[in-house]
Parts: C-alpha cells; structure tokens; sequence
C-alpha cells in the first residue's frame, strides 16, 4: 500500500501539504483532483523519489516497478514501436545482459548464464513483445505504416502518446498519469479507459475530464485546503459526498457560531459580578479551547455566458459538392499538388443546431471545421454563407497565436479599439482576469489562462456560429463545467470537436460524422458511437489487450468479438446503395488489412523457427553431441530447442486467434 504519515511540503513560500495522512490501497485507481497549483504535480513527484517531503514520510514496497509519462521526448531515429518497446525495462535489461554475455568467449559458466537469461526472456514474454506494443500504439492512433517511422519525425503531440505507450508497456505495480488525454483524441480515450479498467497495479491519474475518470476510477484524493481526502466512488460519487459534506460543514459552523454567541454573551453579561466570576471564567476557557471550523469558502464559482448575437441569418452556411484537403507547393518547380481529406460535403448549417463532429484521429474533423470557417478555401464546390454570419473559432493554435508579450486588456482592445478601457476591464474580470493580471503579460500564464483569454475573445464577439476544435484542452474543470453550462445557453448555432464527452452530451442534440472520407449523418448517441468504434476501428487492438488480460480460451474470445457495422446512416436510392455497397467493401478490406498483415507476419516467424528447430533436431541426431566432451553444447543445444518450441507454440495460438478476428471482420 502506499502511505503518506504527517507529509508537510511547501514550495518557496507556498505551503502545499500541512500534516498530511492518507492510505492507499494496492490495486486501487484512484483519481487525484484538486485546483491549479494545489499540488498534484508536486505529490507525484514526491512519489518518483524526485521531491522529498519537508517533514513526514511517503512510504510503498520498495520492490515496486513504478511508471510515468516522460514530459519530454528527444528526437531519436529509433523507430515508433522501438521507442514503446523500451517501456519494457526489464525485458531490455534482459536482452543488454543476454548480448553482453554473448559476447564472451564460451565456457561452462556462460553457457548456464546464457541459458538462464532466455528462461528470464521467456517468463518475461519476449516472444509477445513486438505483438504487445503494436497493439498499444494502434490503441493510441497510430498506424502499422508509422510504428517504423523514426520518433524524430512525429510533431509534439504524437510524441506524448508515443511516452504513454512506453509508460504501459513497463510492467508496472504503480502507474502515474498526468493528464494522459490531453493529446489524445476520443477514440483513442475511449480505447485507453478499456485499458486501465484492465490495469492490475494501483493507478493514480490527474484528470481534468470527469466522463474518463468516471470510468476508470474507483478512490478520489481531494486535495483541499493543503490536505488530502480520500473518497470511495468515482467522480460523481465524490461530487456528491463532497456537496453533502459542505451542507454538513454549513451546518456545523452555524451552530458553533451560535454557541460562541452564547458563551460570550455570558461572558458579557456576568465577567464584573463577583458571584458569577468562577462561571465566566470557565466559559471563557471554553470560548478559547473551541476548536473554530474551517469557513467554506466564500468564492464563487467561475461562470460566465455567451451574449446574445446581433443577427441570425438561415441558412448561416451551405456546403454544395465541396472537397476539402490542402494544396501543397513543390519546393522545386512551385507547382500545387492537392491533397483531398474529406470529400463530395453536402451539408447546410441552421439556426440553432447544435452539433457534435465525431470520427477517429486523422479522419478531418479538423480539416473541415477549418474550410468552415475560411482558413482552407475548398479544393472543388462552392460554399455560401448567410448575410451578417459571424464565426467564433476556437482551436488550440488560436490560443498559440495569442502575443505573449502584451496582456489581457491589450488583447481584448485590439480587437474592441473604441471601446472604454474600464468597460474592457469590467468584462474581463468576469473571466477571472483580475487586479493586475488583467494588464500583465501573458507569457506566465498557464495554459487553461491563455485558453480563457482565447475564450473570452470570443464571447466579446458575439458570434451566431461558434465552431470549437477541441476547447477544453489545458482546462481544470472548473472551467471547463463553466464552458459547458455556457454553451449549453449560447442562442447560436453550434458545432463542435471534442474528446470530452460531459461537453458533448450536455451542449449538442445531434452528431455527424467523418469517416473514410465522407461526412455522413450519424444516428446515435456517443454510446451507440463507442460501439461503432469498437466495431470498425479498435477491435483489432482490444481484442490483444483483451487476450493479455483474460484467462480465456479464444474461441470463447473471438465469439465476444461484436460485428463490425456500418456508419448508421438515413435510407437511399438504388445508385446510392451500390455506393454504400462499394464503400462498405472498402471498410471491410481495410478492417481486415492489419490482421491480415499481422498473420503474414507470424507466418514468416513461424517459418524461420520451424527451420530452427529442424537444424536443432539434426544436430541431436548425431551421435557425437553426446559425447562427455560435448556434454555443455549438449546443454545449450537443449536450452534454445525449448526456447524455439515454446516461441513457435505462442505464435501458433497467435496465428489461430488472428484467423478468429479475420472471420469476425466482416
């Protein structure tokens, strides 16, 4: 288990932990929350040994693996799957000790100790390993094209997951996770929530996104006023005993207020009078020994809301036979080549609709949402907009173009010159840009600051259309509840990308989306979408992690296997259909393609260990070998037959299980 007893930390001059005393349990996932600059962080680090508590004690098995999302990443050559691999410490030092030992010239010593480290290889399923991490990084987005492509060539973001996959690959008992999904789209989110509720190590994650902590957590940690509160449930568990407890702690003050009163008032009335004196004096020990609670804290909430906008014209915006993508200049002859994402868009905007854009990671959500607005012009087809439409865009590079060097108040008169200064600073408040940090620079502010700022650009704007490429990345959740609620009253029009699904269900009452280049209508709601996505996209690595989890056989498991379906979509002509039919098809060549490839590859593996153990077979025939001279080439010569045997038997049961999930692609 892991126990804090008595932890004071400060940093600086801030305290962050007064006499701290919390357990935790092993196996227990626990969601670590509390505001920006609690000290989250600061107890994670504590708990990597790279921090040291000013007083107390944080104590855990010693004999612990613990793992982490590195923060940064270097630009290595090392391929994708290379790079998640090396999660495995313990399978690498492995393979480090096998080749050093390799190395030296052979004896009878060396022959026991190489021997011994392919048993340990073996416990230690380096015949899965390359299966494992393919199946993580597929789980996280990527493709099997870009597992060899170097971690160089992968842009910050892509990196980060690339960090992720090596912190689940290590074999950990305890799992640290800070803000694993804020680089992560919903399909990978949802993919990595069926893998931690499959975690068998204590979890401690920090999370701004309450639908994913919901799920996967089972023990919230409530840092609060520099102490730690451990509660049983989930988010909305905690949610509600955290109210009951401050209607409670409402209570308790009240009636210590009025028993205070009374006991002065006593005190008052009685301290002068001789035959009272003994009695006063006891009450005014009472009055000094009372314990005084805690105040609630008389701050409100963040809020703030969308003002109303100035026009609504309908239709705001209609799409006809619009192909989006990118035109890309040749650096050496200038000319344009066209790269098409989403393709033949036939879709209008109206008053008031308020929609969630679904789809995987690189499908075009975001491809779309900026020929939308403007920022990409259409490859081919027309786009009309309404009379006095006016756009809200909201994405993550809009907060990255922010000037860092000037403040609050100057970004907002930049785009409100004429406007009164107090007005400006009035409004601005109501963002929770007080006192002097409205006219500060920016440069120091975290990201959920700058990503208000951004915000409330917005908001001053009074927009009809707001379109939000993932607007709650680097938000705590207190704004991010505040942003929410707020949209939830915006009298515009709405479309919006997110991973967060508390924002998606509470703001939007319809979804379309984006897949295998075409934008289509999507008849559902985001659990009928999770089934989807498991069904067409994920099976592949949910079926490994699955198999690496569960004691069960795998027909049992390829009978689990849902069927893949298509895109849920409204009915359609006889030309139509054969479309659909057609596409389909290609839905299904590319579902069945990675398995497929993964089958090609085991076979390949197969082939050469079966070559192995045929040369292994020949060389245990010759007589000689069992000669007393050659009594340690005997040994090693029986050490790797059992190790080719045992690697071709879990390649043949990986091979049955891939032509179980090739049936059931279809």
């Amino acid at each position: 288990m892991i126990r804090l007893q008595q932890v004071i930390l400060a940093r600086g001059t801030k305290p962050l932990f007064d006499s701290v005393d919390v357990t935790l349990n092993p196996g227990d996932k626990i969601g670590l929350i509390g505001s920006n600059g609690a000290g989250k962080s600061s107890l994670f680090a504590m708990l990597r040994g790279e921090l040291h508590p000013d007083q107390g004690s944080i104590e855990f098995p010693a004999k612990w693996q613990l793992a982490h999302v590195a923060q940064e990443t270097p630009p290595l050559e090392r391929s994708a799957i290379d790079y998640a691999i090396d999660g495995d410490v313990t399978l690498r030092k492995l393979e480090a000790q096998l080749a050093e030992l390799e190395a030296q010239p052979e004896s009878h010593d060396n022959g026991i100790a190489i021997g011994e480290v392919y048993g340990a290889l073996s416990d230690a399923d380096a015949y899965t390993v390359r299966s494992r991490g393919e199946q993580l990084l597929l789980g996280l987005g990527f493709t099997l094209e870009q597992m060899e492509q170097s971690v160089a060539s992968f842009s910050g973001g892509w990196r980060m997951r690339l960090n992720l996959a090596q912190a689940l690959m290590c074999k950990s008992d305890l799992l640290l996770l800070d803000e694993p999904t804020n680089h992560l789209d919903l399909d990978a989110i949802i993919w990595l929530e069926d893998w931690l509720k499959r975690y068998a190590g204590t979890l401690i994650i920090i999370s701004h996104d309450r639908d994913f902590l919901d799920g996967v957590v089972n023990v919230v940690v409530h840092i609060d006023e520099r102490k730690l509160k451990r509660y049983s449930g989930n988010y909305s568990a905690f949610e509600r005993q955290r109210a009951a407890q401050l209607i409670l702690a409402q209570s308790s003050i009240e009636k210590q207020s009025r028993k205070r009163a009374h006991l002065q008032s006593f005190i008052d009335r009685f301290a002068a009078k001789a035959s009272k004196a003994k009695q006063a004096q006891s009450r005014i020990k009472a009055l000094e020994k009372m314990e005084e609670l805690a105040p609630l804290r008389a701050a409100a909430e963040f809020s703030f809301e969308f003002r109303e906008p100035l026009s609504a014209p309908n239709p705001m915006l209609v799409m006809d036979d619009v192909d989006c993508g990118y035109r890309m200049e040749s650096q050496t002859d200038h000319s344009f080549t066209e790269k098409k994402i989403v393709s033949d868009v036939k879709f209008s905007l109206q008053i008031g609709q308020r929609i969630g854009l679904l789809g995987i990671n690189g499908a075009g959500k975001s491809t779309l949402i900026k020929t939308i607005m403007g920022e990409l012009p259409p490859l081919t087809g027309t786009i009309t907009t309404g009379k006095g439409l006016s756009v809200g865009y909201f994405a993550q590079h809009q907060v990255e173009m922010l000037r860092h060097d000037e403040s609050p108040l100057w970004h907002l008169a930049h785009i409100a010159p004429d406007v009164r200064e107090q007005e400006l600073r009035n409004f601005l408040g109501g963002f929770n840009f007080p006192g002097s940090m409205v006219t500060s620079p920016i440069a120091p502010f975290s990201g959920g600051e700058k990503a208000r700022l951004a915000l409330a650009m917005i908001v001053w704007q009074r927009p009809n259309l707001l379109l939000l490429d993932e607007p709650t990345n680097h938000l705590d959740l207190e704004t991010r509840e505040a942003l929410t609620e707020a949209l939830a009253q915006f009298e515009g029009t709405l479309v919006v990308v997110s991973h967060d699904r508390h924002l998606l269900r509470a703001t939007t009452d319809q979804f379309i989306i984006v897949a295998d280049g075409k934008l289509l209508p999507f008849d559902g709601d985001l659990d009928d979408y999770k089934d989807w996505l498991y069904k067409t996209k994920l099976e592949q690595a949910a079926a490994a992690a699955n198999a690496a989890a569960l004691p069960v056989k795998s027909k049992e498991k390829a009978a689990a296997l849902p069927q893949a379906q298509p895109v849920p979509s409204v009915p359609v002509d006889e030309k139509e259909r054969k479309r659909r039919d057609a596409e389909e098809r290609q839905r299904i060549a590319a579902l069945r393609k990675p398995i497929e490839t993964r089958i090609k590859r085991l076979e390949e593996q197969m082939a050469k260990l079966n070559l192995k153990k045929d040369d292994y077979s020949k060389q245990l025939e010759d007589s000689e070998i069992y000669d007393d001279a050659n009594k340690e080439k005997l040994k090693n010569l029986l050490l790797d037959q059992a190790y080719v045997v045992k690697e071709l038997e879990q390649l043949e049961v990986d091979w049955l299980e891939q032509q179980e999930f090739l049936e059931a692609a279809v």
